[in-house]
């Protein structure tokens, strides 16, 4: 079974500070490339974020995005904290106000409340948010699950379009092999016709015209390229059908090349339109294998 370098998934996990979503999205390319996007406060994991990546995806362009979606006031289900140091704080300044310009009046709560909220509620600071690296972590395996169940799911339907194209190219192959042989004796017949006619001769000199034949057969013999094409079909298809979940997008790439210089000899020696109709649709097929493998991983 092959993947499809195409695929999406997300996680997300409610934080006092407010929602942290992860998002994956992968689209082809050669190679691994990964392209990470968080919130400030978290570029302390990015090392950490590619190698979790790495561990699912062996080629592609993959976009991961953190964001905390922060909520709009504090958690009515999260009490309020005590910021004792702040509160010292703020009356620490306010006596030393009061006394340096000699005010009068006793500093009560009433006062420290108007000059300063010792008072702290979690989720309603800007700051970014102490992550667990374990949580980072799992979300991001499971965002990047998704997506590759979602490159698998539309590797399946890769892998259906591209066992199509198999299927007609092997029969246009079919088709080429039978015609290979009679395109010789309808030029044997040709020749004995032109000869006939040039000559006004009923009787011909069959040795001479036995060896011409057998240049011609030698000159346009296409054996071995329907054996080597035939050989890449079905290395292409047993590739696809490969259950080892590894990347096979390279090799089918190589096997594409392998199959279009066959054909493009056959082509060159066909010398026969119905052979020559055959090898312009096997070449078509093949540049859709082509076209189909960018998304293969």
């Amino acid at each position: 079974m092959i993947r499809s370098m195409t695929g999406y998934g997300e996680s997300m996990a409610d934080l006092p500070e407010g929602r942290l979503r992860v998002m994956v999205k992968t689209v082809n390319h050669r190679f691994f490339n990964a392209h990470i996007r968080t919130p400030p406060g978290f570029e302390r994991h990015e090392g950490e974020l590619q190698q979790w990546l790495k561990a699912f995806f062996a080629r592609g362009h993959v976009n991961l995005m953190v964001t905390l979606d922060r909520r709009e006031g504090p958690d009515p289900t999260v009490f309020p904290r005590l910021n004792l140091e702040l509160a010292r704080h703020y009356r620490d300044l306010l006596e030393t106000l009061r006394s340096e310009l000699g005010l009068p009046g006793q500093l009560d709560l009433a006062t420290l409340l108007r000059f300063g909220d010792p008072l702290q509620h979690p989720g309603s600071s800007g700051a970014a948010p102490a992550v667990d690296a374990a949580l980072l972590q799992e979300l991001v395996e499971a965002a990047a699950r998704e997506a590759l169940a979602g490159r698998e799911q539309e590797g399946r339907r890769l892998e259906e379009d591209l066992l199509k194209h198999l299927d007609t190219m092997e029969a246009l192959v079919g088709t080429v092999e039978e015609r290979a042989p009679l395109r010789l004796l309808a030029e044997r017949d040709r020749l004995q016709a032109a000869v006939r006619e040039l000559t006004q001769q009923e009787s011909l000199d069959e040795d001479r015209l036995a060896r011409e034949i057998a240049y011609l057969a030698e000159r346009w013999d296409i054996n071995e390229e329907i054996v080597r094409l035939r050989a890449h079909l079905r290395a292409f298809r047993e590739t696809l059908q490969r259950g080892d979940g590894e990347p096979v997008g390279k090799r089918l790439g190589f096997l594409v090349q392998e199959m279009h210089r066959e054909a493009n000899t056959i082509a060159s020696k066909a010398n026969d339109l119905d052979m020559a109709h055959a090898s312009v649709s096997v070449r078509e097929d093949i540049e859709r294998l082509r076209e189909q493998l960018e998304n293969v991983e």
